[in-house]
Protein backbone atom coordinates (compact mmCIF):
# COMPACT_ATOMS: atom_id res chain seq x y z
CA UNK A 1 0.00 0.00 0.00
CA UNK A 2 1.19 3.75 -0.57
CA UNK A 3 2.02 5.52 2.87
CA UNK A 4 4.08 8.44 3.57
CA UNK A 5 6.58 8.66 6.51
CA UNK A 6 10.43 8.95 7.06
CA UNK A 7 13.65 6.95 7.50
CA UNK A 8 15.44 9.66 9.75
CA UNK A 9 14.04 12.54 12.05
CA UNK A 10 15.02 15.75 11.65
CA UNK A 11 13.77 19.55 10.26
CA UNK A 12 11.54 19.60 7.38
CA UNK A 13 14.35 21.62 5.20
CA UNK A 14 15.76 17.96 4.42
CA UNK A 15 14.80 16.95 0.77
CA UNK A 16 13.90 13.41 2.62
CA UNK A 17 12.03 14.98 5.61
CA UNK A 18 9.10 12.90 4.40
CA UNK A 19 9.18 10.62 1.51
CA UNK A 20 6.47 8.31 -0.44
CA UNK A 21 6.50 4.76 0.38
CA UNK A 22 5.08 1.23 -0.17
CA UNK A 23 4.15 -0.63 2.63
CA UNK A 24 2.82 -4.04 3.84
CA UNK A 25 -1.14 -4.05 4.34
CA UNK A 26 -1.99 -4.80 7.82
CA UNK A 27 -3.51 -7.25 9.63
CA UNK A 28 -6.40 -5.95 12.32
CA UNK A 29 -6.36 -7.55 15.67
CA UNK A 30 -9.50 -8.29 18.10
CA UNK A 31 -10.36 -4.63 18.77
CA UNK A 32 -9.21 -3.50 15.36
CA UNK A 33 -10.68 -1.65 12.68
CA UNK A 34 -8.82 -1.82 8.97
CA UNK A 35 -10.07 1.69 7.42
CA UNK A 36 -9.00 2.79 4.01
CA UNK A 37 -8.48 5.87 4.52
CA UNK A 38 -10.03 8.90 2.22
CA UNK A 39 -8.79 11.97 3.45
CA UNK A 40 -6.43 13.20 6.85
CA UNK A 41 -5.86 16.14 8.47
CA UNK A 42 -1.95 17.45 9.46
CA UNK A 43 -1.35 18.33 13.25
CA UNK A 44 1.23 20.46 15.20
CA UNK A 45 1.41 16.50 16.78
CA UNK A 46 3.04 15.52 13.46
CA UNK A 47 5.46 17.81 12.98
CA UNK A 48 7.17 17.58 16.66
CA UNK A 49 7.25 13.94 16.30
CA UNK A 50 8.86 13.82 12.40
CA UNK A 51 11.95 16.02 14.19
CA UNK A 52 12.14 14.17 17.53
CA UNK A 53 11.37 10.85 17.40
CA UNK A 54 13.42 8.23 15.36
CA UNK A 55 12.37 5.33 13.83
CA UNK A 56 12.72 1.57 14.99
CA UNK A 57 14.81 -0.74 13.86
CA UNK A 58 15.29 1.17 10.44
CA UNK A 59 11.71 0.81 9.95
CA UNK A 60 9.59 3.90 8.28
CA UNK A 61 7.71 5.97 10.56
CA UNK A 62 4.07 6.69 9.22
CA UNK A 63 2.73 9.73 10.64
CA UNK A 64 -1.01 10.94 10.96
CA UNK A 65 -3.37 11.40 13.73
CA UNK A 66 -7.06 12.21 11.61
CA UNK A 67 -8.44 10.17 9.25
CA UNK A 68 -11.67 9.64 7.48
CA UNK A 69 -12.39 5.98 5.31
CA UNK A 70 -14.20 3.38 5.00
CA UNK A 71 -14.57 0.18 7.21
CA UNK A 72 -12.98 -2.64 5.18
CA UNK A 73 -12.10 -5.59 7.60
CA UNK A 74 -12.78 -5.72 11.55
CA UNK A 75 -10.99 -8.02 14.13
CA UNK A 76 -13.06 -10.79 15.99
CA UNK A 77 -13.90 -8.72 18.76
CA UNK A 78 -15.08 -6.04 16.96
CA UNK A 79 -19.11 -4.88 17.99
CA UNK A 80 -19.91 -1.50 17.16
CA UNK A 81 -18.48 -1.46 13.69
CA UNK A 82 -18.84 -3.71 10.34
CA UNK A 83 -17.34 -3.28 6.84
CA UNK A 84 -18.49 -0.74 4.93
CA UNK A 85 -19.16 2.15 7.24
CA UNK A 86 -18.20 5.73 7.18
CA UNK A 87 -16.10 6.29 10.40
CA UNK A 88 -13.92 9.54 11.72
CA UNK A 89 -11.09 9.49 14.36
CA UNK A 90 -7.78 10.37 15.86
CA UNK A 91 -6.15 7.19 16.50
CA UNK A 92 -3.26 6.43 18.47
CA UNK A 93 0.22 7.99 19.09
CA UNK A 94 2.06 4.79 19.87
CA UNK A 95 0.62 2.90 16.71
CA UNK A 96 1.73 3.57 13.07
CA UNK A 97 -0.39 6.77 11.72
CA UNK A 98 -2.72 7.32 9.48
CA UNK A 99 -0.65 9.10 6.48
CA UNK A 100 -1.24 5.58 4.81
CA UNK A 101 -4.13 3.67 2.39
CA UNK A 102 -5.08 1.43 4.71
CA UNK A 103 -4.93 2.16 8.74
CA UNK A 104 -5.62 -0.16 12.04
CA UNK A 105 -7.55 1.40 14.45
CA UNK A 106 -9.16 0.22 18.16
CA UNK A 107 -12.92 1.03 17.56
CA UNK A 108 -13.43 2.18 21.09
CA UNK A 109 -11.86 5.47 19.92
CA UNK A 110 -13.85 5.51 16.41
CA UNK A 111 -16.98 7.32 15.78
CA UNK A 112 -19.13 7.22 12.46
CA UNK A 113 -18.45 10.07 10.02
CA UNK A 114 -20.69 12.75 10.29
CA UNK A 115 -23.11 12.17 6.68
CA UNK A 116 -23.16 15.93 5.73
CA UNK A 117 -19.92 16.84 5.66
CA UNK A 118 -17.44 15.74 2.83
CA UNK A 119 -14.24 13.65 3.85
CA UNK A 120 -12.04 16.50 3.56
CA UNK A 121 -14.53 18.51 6.16
CA UNK A 122 -15.16 15.35 8.52
CA UNK A 123 -11.34 14.75 8.44
CA UNK A 124 -10.63 18.33 10.01
CA UNK A 125 -12.25 17.72 13.11
CA UNK A 126 -11.44 14.30 15.28
CA UNK A 127 -8.09 14.88 17.22
CA UNK A 128 -9.27 18.75 17.58
CA UNK A 129 -12.80 17.85 18.43
CA UNK A 130 -11.18 15.59 21.04
CA UNK A 131 -8.71 17.93 22.82
CA UNK A 132 -11.02 20.67 22.74
CA UNK A 133 -14.00 18.65 24.81
CA UNK A 134 -11.77 17.20 26.89
CA UNK A 135 -10.13 20.79 27.70
CA UNK A 136 -12.95 22.32 28.73
CA UNK A 137 -15.94 19.85 30.05
CA UNK A 138 -13.39 17.08 31.88
CA UNK A 139 -10.11 18.92 32.95
CA UNK A 140 -11.13 22.86 33.37
CA UNK A 141 -14.43 21.49 34.35
CA UNK A 142 -17.33 23.50 32.97
CA UNK A 143 -20.80 21.65 32.75
CA UNK A 144 -22.69 22.03 29.03
CA UNK A 145 -25.07 24.59 29.98
CA UNK A 146 -23.05 26.09 32.80
CA UNK A 147 -20.49 29.00 33.12
CA UNK A 148 -22.90 31.92 33.21
CA UNK A 149 -20.84 34.95 34.81
CA UNK A 150 -17.58 33.26 33.87
CA UNK A 151 -15.05 34.43 31.27
CA UNK A 152 -12.93 32.29 28.97
CA UNK A 153 -9.65 33.28 27.64
CA UNK A 154 -8.80 30.94 24.53
CA UNK A 155 -5.10 31.42 23.80
CA UNK A 156 -4.55 30.84 19.74
CA UNK A 157 -8.20 30.61 19.10
CA UNK A 158 -7.58 30.46 15.19
CA UNK A 159 -5.63 27.16 15.60
CA UNK A 160 -6.53 23.88 15.11
CA UNK A 161 -8.10 23.29 18.37
CA UNK A 162 -8.84 26.62 19.33
CA UNK A 163 -11.23 26.74 16.24
CA UNK A 164 -13.32 24.12 17.64
CA UNK A 165 -12.74 25.61 21.45
CA UNK A 166 -14.43 28.08 20.82
CA UNK A 167 -17.56 27.00 19.14
CA UNK A 168 -18.05 24.39 22.09
CA UNK A 169 -17.88 27.18 24.54
CA UNK A 170 -20.04 29.24 22.41
CA UNK A 171 -22.73 27.15 21.69
CA UNK A 172 -22.65 24.90 24.37
CA UNK A 173 -22.38 26.56 27.76
CA UNK A 174 -22.87 30.21 28.67
CA UNK A 175 -19.20 31.05 29.12
CA UNK A 176 -18.29 34.58 27.94
CA UNK A 177 -15.30 33.27 25.25
CA UNK A 178 -12.66 35.62 24.43
CA UNK A 179 -9.99 34.69 21.92
CA UNK A 180 -6.76 35.55 20.66
CA UNK A 181 -5.75 36.28 17.46
CA UNK A 182 -3.32 38.55 15.65
CA UNK A 183 -3.93 38.56 11.92
CA UNK A 184 -6.65 40.30 9.95
CA UNK A 185 -7.86 37.03 8.44
CA UNK A 186 -7.72 35.15 11.72
CA UNK A 187 -9.71 37.74 13.74
CA UNK A 188 -12.25 37.58 11.58
CA UNK A 189 -12.23 33.89 11.32
CA UNK A 190 -12.44 33.40 15.34
CA UNK A 191 -15.28 36.24 15.61
CA UNK A 192 -17.16 34.33 12.70
CA UNK A 193 -16.54 30.83 14.97
CA UNK A 194 -18.42 32.75 17.86
CA UNK A 195 -15.93 34.29 20.17
CA UNK A 196 -17.62 37.35 22.10
CA UNK A 197 -14.46 39.19 21.24
CA UNK A 198 -10.99 39.04 20.07
CA UNK A 199 -7.48 40.54 21.51
CA UNK A 200 -4.09 40.40 20.34
CA UNK A 201 -1.87 37.82 21.57
CA UNK A 202 1.00 39.86 20.72
CA UNK A 203 -0.19 42.69 23.04
CA UNK A 204 -0.24 42.78 26.73
CA UNK A 205 -3.21 40.95 27.82
CA UNK A 206 -4.67 42.61 30.83
CA UNK A 207 -5.23 45.86 29.22
CA UNK A 208 -6.76 44.72 26.53
CA UNK A 209 -9.13 42.87 28.30
CA UNK A 210 -9.97 45.91 31.29
CA UNK A 211 -10.46 48.15 28.01
CA UNK A 212 -13.43 45.38 27.15
CA UNK A 213 -14.77 45.70 30.93
CA UNK A 214 -13.22 42.21 31.81
CA UNK A 215 -10.59 42.90 35.24
CA UNK A 216 -10.26 39.20 35.41
CA UNK A 217 -11.08 35.81 33.64
CA UNK A 218 -11.92 32.35 35.30
CA UNK A 219 -10.31 29.96 32.63
CA UNK A 220 -7.83 29.89 30.50
CA UNK A 221 -7.00 27.71 27.83
CA UNK A 222 -3.63 28.07 26.36
CA UNK A 223 -2.84 25.94 23.12
CA UNK A 224 0.48 27.30 22.06
CA UNK A 225 3.14 29.46 23.41
CA UNK A 226 2.42 28.72 27.03
CA UNK A 227 6.08 29.39 28.77
CA UNK A 228 6.05 32.86 26.71
CA UNK A 229 2.42 33.81 28.36
CA UNK A 230 2.42 32.09 31.58
CA UNK A 231 3.28 35.45 34.00
CA UNK A 232 0.27 37.16 31.82
CA UNK A 233 -1.80 34.40 33.17
CA UNK A 234 -1.06 34.00 36.31
CA UNK A 235 -1.96 38.27 36.25
CA UNK A 236 -4.88 37.87 34.35
CA UNK A 237 -6.95 35.07 36.27
CA UNK A 238 -8.95 35.72 38.67
CA UNK A 239 -8.25 33.79 42.43
CA UNK A 240 -9.22 30.02 42.61
CA UNK A 241 -9.39 30.19 38.35
CA UNK A 242 -8.00 27.46 36.39
CA UNK A 243 -5.36 27.54 33.52
CA UNK A 244 -5.52 24.16 30.91
CA UNK A 245 -2.64 23.69 28.90
CA UNK A 246 -2.19 21.52 25.67
CA UNK A 247 1.18 22.55 24.49
CA UNK A 248 5.04 21.68 25.40
CA UNK A 249 7.76 23.71 26.65
CA UNK A 250 11.13 23.11 29.02
CA UNK A 251 9.55 24.37 32.14
CA UNK A 252 7.20 26.74 34.11
CA UNK A 253 7.51 28.40 37.97
CA UNK A 254 4.37 27.22 39.47
CA UNK A 255 4.64 28.41 42.54
CA UNK A 256 3.71 31.28 41.03
CA UNK A 257 0.07 29.60 41.00
CA UNK A 258 0.10 29.22 44.46
CA UNK A 259 -1.04 33.48 46.35
CA UNK A 260 -4.11 33.17 43.97
CA UNK A 261 -4.74 29.38 44.51
CA UNK A 262 -4.83 28.70 40.84
CA UNK A 263 -4.79 25.34 39.36
CA UNK A 264 -3.27 23.72 36.57
CA UNK A 265 -4.50 21.03 34.07
CA UNK A 266 -3.00 18.96 31.31
CA UNK A 267 -5.09 18.25 28.22
CA UNK A 268 -3.41 15.14 26.17
CA UNK A 269 -6.28 13.56 24.02
CA UNK A 270 -3.51 10.20 23.54
CA UNK A 271 -3.58 9.34 27.42
CA UNK A 272 -6.70 7.24 27.22
CA UNK A 273 -4.97 5.29 24.10
CA UNK A 274 -1.58 5.33 25.33
CA UNK A 275 -2.58 3.61 28.61
CA UNK A 276 -5.90 1.68 27.93
CA UNK A 277 -7.91 3.26 30.00
CA UNK A 278 -11.07 2.02 31.04
CA UNK A 279 -13.46 5.08 29.92
CA UNK A 280 -11.43 4.38 26.99
CA UNK A 281 -14.64 4.05 24.57
CA UNK A 282 -15.35 7.39 25.79
CA UNK A 283 -13.57 9.28 22.93
CA UNK A 284 -15.60 7.07 20.41
CA UNK A 285 -18.63 8.61 22.36
CA UNK A 286 -17.11 11.91 22.20
CA UNK A 287 -16.83 11.54 18.49
CA UNK A 288 -20.49 10.54 17.70
CA UNK A 289 -21.87 13.46 19.97
CA UNK A 290 -19.74 15.82 17.82
CA UNK A 291 -21.23 14.06 14.76
CA UNK A 292 -24.58 15.01 15.92
CA UNK A 293 -24.06 18.45 16.82
CA UNK A 294 -22.35 18.84 13.30
CA UNK A 295 -25.67 17.27 11.89
CA UNK A 296 -27.58 19.52 13.72
CA UNK A 297 -26.27 22.46 12.62
CA UNK A 298 -24.30 23.52 16.08
CA UNK A 299 -20.86 22.93 15.05
CA UNK A 300 -19.21 23.73 11.70
CA UNK A 301 -16.13 22.19 10.15
CA UNK A 302 -12.78 23.92 10.46
CA UNK A 303 -11.02 22.83 7.58
CA UNK A 304 -9.01 26.27 6.60
CA UNK A 305 -6.83 24.76 4.41
CA UNK A 306 -7.06 21.96 1.32
CA UNK A 307 -3.42 20.75 -0.26
CA UNK A 308 -5.05 18.02 -2.91
CA UNK A 309 -3.70 14.38 -2.35
CA UNK A 310 -1.84 12.14 0.27
CA UNK A 311 1.61 12.56 -0.79
CA UNK A 312 4.98 13.52 0.83
CA UNK A 313 5.17 16.56 -1.29
CA UNK A 314 1.83 17.87 -0.43
CA UNK A 315 2.59 16.91 3.54
CA UNK A 316 5.81 18.23 3.50
CA UNK A 317 3.86 21.83 2.28
CA UNK A 318 1.75 20.96 5.88
CA UNK A 319 4.19 20.55 8.45
CA UNK A 320 5.86 24.02 6.89
CA UNK A 321 2.65 25.89 7.23
CA UNK A 322 2.22 24.40 10.90
CA UNK A 323 5.66 25.25 11.77
CA UNK A 324 4.77 29.05 10.77
CA UNK A 325 2.24 29.69 13.20
CA UNK A 326 0.38 30.67 10.64
CA UNK A 327 -2.35 28.41 10.31
CA UNK A 328 -5.67 28.71 10.21
CA UNK A 329 -8.13 26.44 11.22
CA UNK A 330 -6.99 22.47 10.00
CA UNK A 331 -5.05 21.66 7.03
CA UNK A 332 -6.55 18.25 4.96
CA UNK A 333 -5.37 16.10 2.32
CA UNK A 334 -7.54 13.66 0.46
CA UNK A 335 -6.87 10.49 -1.67
CA UNK A 336 -3.71 8.72 -3.07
Amino acid sequence: MKAVGYLEAGTIERADALIDLELPMPSPGPRDLLVKVAAIAVNPVDTKIRRNRAPQNGQAEVLGWDAVGIVEAVGAEVEAFKPGDRVFYAGALNRPGCNAEYHLVDERIVGHAPQSLSDAEAAALPLTSITAWELLFDRLGVLEGGGAGQTLLVMGGAGGVGSILVQLARQLTALTVVATASRPQSIDWVKDLGAHQVIDHNQPLLPQLQALGIEQVDLVASLTHTSEHFDQYVECLAPQGKLGLIDDFDSLDILKLKPKSLSLHWEFMYTRSLHQTPDMAEQGRLLSRVAGLIEQGTLRTTLGEHYGNINAANLMRAHRLLESHQARGKIVLEGF
